[in-house]
C-alpha cells in the first residue's frame, strides 16, 4: 500500500460499533431484528460516497456491492464478507468504544464498570500489543469487534481502492450478511447476484490468523416422554421426564466430549439447552469435529446412553432427531488450493508471518463454502468476543486491510493476459 495513504479503519470501526446490531436467536424475521439494518444503511450510503455506485441494501438485510475492475486481464471475482450483528450472549446497547494509544502493557480497567478488568494474565495476547492503540467497550456491554472490526477492514479497503484506481484488480465483490451468531448468516444470500467465484470472510482474531478450516456441526434434539400423574396419587404411574433427563445427562462422559473438557482438534458433545414438565422434556445439543465422520459416532454414543437410559424408566419413551449444521470448509477448500495459496502470499506481503489455524466454530464461510463459494477466514485483530472484555488493536485492522488489498492484487496478478 502506497504509504501516504491514512487508514480510515479505526475512525469507521468506532463510528460501527455504536450502532445496535443485536441478532435475536428467538426471532424466525430475516434480519432476526430490524436494527442490523441500520447499521447496512450507513454502509451503503458510505458505498456511494466512495464512489460504489451499485451499493444496496436488500430486504433480508444484506449489503451487495461491486468494486469495478479495471484490468484487462480475466480476473476471477473475488468476494470479501463480514457480518454485521453482534452476539446476543452480551448487551450491544449504547456501546461506548475507548480508545487506548500507544497501550502500555498493563491490565485495562474498563471506566463504567471498574470491576471489569481486562487482564494480560487471562489474554495474554493483549500483551504482545504493548504500543498499539487498543479499542475496548466501557465495561458495561460488548465492543462488536465480532465482526465490525471485518465490516471497518473491508469499507476501508473499498476507500482504498476506490481512491487509487491505477491499481489493478478485477472485480471485488462486497458482501455484509445479518444474523451470523445466531446461524444464519447465509439464509438468505443471493450467490447469482453476489457473481462471485471465490470469497473470504474477514472474522478471524490475531494478526497473521489464517483459517480454512472449521468444525464440522450437527445439532441433535431428544425429546423424553414419561407419564403424568397427579403427583398426590402417583405411586406407581407417574414416570417424571425431567429426572430421566437429568439421569441420561449425568451419564454422558465427566472427562472427554464436552467444551469444558477439550482443546485443539478434539470435538464435542455438548447440551445447550433444556426445556419442559414432567411430562415431556426437550434437550438440545450441538455436536462438533473437524473429522465428519466422528459426528456420526458421537451421535451414535448419545443414542447408546439413550436407550440405556430409557431401560431404568419403564413406560418412558424418546425421539433422537439428528440436524446437519455446517461442515469443514476444508473439504471445499482442498479442491481450490489457491485461495489459501493467496492469501497467505498477501499476509506475508504485508510483513506477517501467517498463523495457519483451524476454528473450533463455523463461520459464514462454512456454508458458503458448501453453497459454491469456496470461502477461508482471514485475520482482523478482533480479540475476546462476545464478552465485555472484548478488544482489538488499531495496528492489527490496518494490517488487515493491507492484506486484503494485496490479496485483491495477487488475484490480478495471476490472471489470465
Amino acid at each position: 500500500m502506497q504509504h501516504s495513504y491514512s487508514f480510515t479503519v479505526a475512525e469507521r470501526f468506532i463510528r460501527y460499533v455504536q450502532v445496535d446490531t443485536q441478532s435475536d436467536p428467538q426471532s424466525d424475521t430475516t434480519p432476526s431484528t430490524a436494527k442490523q439494518k441500520d447499521l447496512s444503511l450507513l454502509l451503503v450510503k458510505e458505498l456511494h460516497e466512495m464512489g460504489v455506485t451499485d451499493a444496496e441494501l436488500d430486504e433480508y438485510g444484506y449489503v451487495y456491492a461491486t468494486i469495478p475492475s479495471n484490468t484487462s486481464k480475466k480476473v476471477p471475482v473475488i468476494c470479501f464478507c463480514s457480518h454485521v450483528d453482534t452476539a446476543p450472549d452480551c448487551s450491544g446497547t449504547g456501546v461506548k468504544p475507548v480508545v487506548h494509544r500507544n497501550y502500555n502493557g498493563k491490565d485495562i480497567i474498563l471506566p463504567d464498570d471498574t470491576a471489569q478488568v481486562i487482564s494480560t494474565a487471562d489474554h495474554p495476547y493483549l500483551l504482545k500489543k504493548t504500543g498499539d492503540d487498543i479499542i475496548t467497550a466501557s465495561g458495561t456491554t460488548l465492543l462488536g469487534a465480532d465482526d465490525k472490526a471485518g465490516v471497518a477492514v473491508i469499507m476501508d479497503m473499498a476507500n482504498y481502492f476506490m481512491r487509487h484506481p491505477e491499481l489493478k484488480h478485477g472485480d471485488i465483490k462486497v458482501l455484509f450478511t445479518p444474523d451470523e451468531e445466531i446461524g444464519r448468516g447465509v439464509d438468505k444470500v443471493d450467490l447469482q447476484k453476489l457473481g462471485a467465484d471465490y470469497g473470504y470472510t474477514l472474522d478471524a482474531g490475531e494478526l497473521g490468523a489464517f483459517e480454512d478450516e472449521t468444525f464440522s456441526a450437527d445439532g441433535v434434539t431428544i425429546t423424553f416422554s414419561g407419564v403424568s400423574a397427579h403427583p398426590g396419587y402417583a405411586k406407581n404411574k407417574l414416570v417424571n421426564a425431567i429426572k430421566i433427563a437429568a439421569v441420561f445427562l449425568e451419564a454422558l462422559p465427566a472427562n472427554a466430549l464436552s467444551p469444558e473438557t477439550t482443546e485443539g482438534r478434539e470435538g464435542f458433545v455438548h447440551p445447550v439447552h433444556m426445556n419442559g414438565i414432567a411430562e415431556k422434556v426437550t434437550v438440545q445439543f450441538i455436536i462438533r469435529d473437524f473429522n465428519t465422520r466422528k459426528l456420526g459416532e458421537y451421535e451414535a454414543l448419545l443414542e447408546q446412553t439413550l436407550n440405556v437410559t430409557l431401560k431404568k424408566f419403564p413406560g418412558a419413551s424418546a425421539t433422537f432427531e439428528v440436524k446437519e449444521q455446517y461442515r469443514n470448509m476444508k473439504e471445499i477448500l482442498d479442491r481450490h488450493p489457491q485461495v489459501s495459496e493467496y492469501a497467505l502470499l498477501a499476509i506475508e506481503r504485508a510483513g506477517i508471518e501467517p498463523i495457519r489455524s483451524s476454528a473450533r466454530g463455523g463461520t459464514d464461510g462454512s456454508r458458503l463454502s458448501f453453497m459454491g463459494l469456496p470461502c477461508p477466514n482471514i485475520f482482523t485483530g478482533e480479540m475476546a468476543f462476545h464478552g465485555k472484555h472484548e478488544y482489538v488493536s488499531v495496528q492489527d485492522m490496518q494490517k488487515s486491510v493491507e492484506t486484503i488489498v494485496n490479496l485483491a492484487q495477487i488475484w490480478e496478478e495471476e490472471g489470465d493476459s
